[in-house]
């Protein structure tokens, strides 16, 4: 959550809130803002955020802040704010613009990796199911890896080590979503291609062992042995604890087959990688 930054409060100034409090029950009531300070409107913008629920009430105060007192540490104060308010309302555009000014604005400031992550959390939010256009995905390890490498010191890089994990794991279960689509329906070639996806570019994903396997089931339907047994082979390998291998298995010995690497294919290539450390 965002770390609210408070200051020790007057009276005059805690009577002033507490009349911004109670007219801000009707807007019709209540007085031009251009009537208190900076940090009366950014106190305001505080009570609405722990007692509204909306959050876009809270990100309109921090927003007069910064149009009033444009120059001031408040200001720079409540935009940060602003943007966490949005993200609260699950107002993913404009927490995304006020996180994007207040990198701009404040590219050297403490909360600038603050900021930075709440832009990633914009994208990375709207990431709810494998069945959704996959942009928003990209956009969130984009934004997550800008957090690792420029604010590997900082308090939100291993959150956001956690969730690029995550976001690159739900790319591949994209992928295998259509590849198993693909193999159900008997297009081999379509579903291979998704599968290889899969076992050359998210090898470090939890699906690189089904992917391995329905390997082995499509090229054996395509009559291409040697390159399900090298898929058989890697799985072995690397996952041999895994149900995976044992299916594997089980389809190559059935047809006479072993796991094991020949010929000369993509997967050829990714054995002596995997397996071997032959990087070529």
């Amino acid at each position: 959550m965002a770390r609210g930054i408070r200051t020790a409060g007057q009276v005059g100034g805690l009577v002033l809130l507490l009349t911004l409090a109670a007219c801000g029950d009707n807007a019709n009531q209540e007085p031009a803002l251009e009537n208190f300070t900076a940090e009366e409107i950014y106190q305001r913008g505080e009570w609405e955020l722990e007692n509204s629920r909306k959050g876009a009430d809270a990100a309109r105060y921090f927003g007069e802040v910064e149009r009033l007192y444009p120059y001031s540490e408040w200001a720079k104060r409540a935009l940060i704010m602003q943007a966490f308010a949005y993200h609260k309302d699950r107002d993913y555009e404009n927490s995304r613009a006020s996180a994007q000014r207040y990198i701009d604005f404040y590219p050297g400031d403490e909360d600038a990796a603050y900021a930075q992550y709440l832009l990633a959390l914009s994208y990375y939010d709207q990431i709810d199911d494998v069945g959704r256009d996959q942009g928003v995905t990209f956009q969130a390890l984009q934004a997550l890896r800008v957090v690792i490498e420029q604010y590997p010191d900082s308090e939100y890089a291993k959150s956001a080590i956690l969730k690029f994990d995550l976001a690159f794991d739900h790319l591949a279960a994209k992928e295998m979503e259509i590849g198993r689509y693909y193999l159900k329906r008997g297009h081999w070639t379509a579903a291979i291609n998704r599968f290889r996806v899969v076992v050359e570019e998210f090898q470090t994903t939890s699906h690189t062992p089904e992917a391995l396997h329905r390997l082995v089931e499509a090229y054996l339907s395509l009559g291409l042995n040697d390159e399900a047994q090298t898929a058989g082979a890697i799985l072995g390998h690397n996952f041999q604890s895994t149900e995976w291998y044992q299916d594997s298995h089980a389809l190559l010995t059935g047809r006479g087959l072993r796991p094991e690497a020949t010929g000369d294919s993509w997967l050829r290539k990714v054995y002596r990688q995997m397996v071997r450390g032959e990087w070529l």
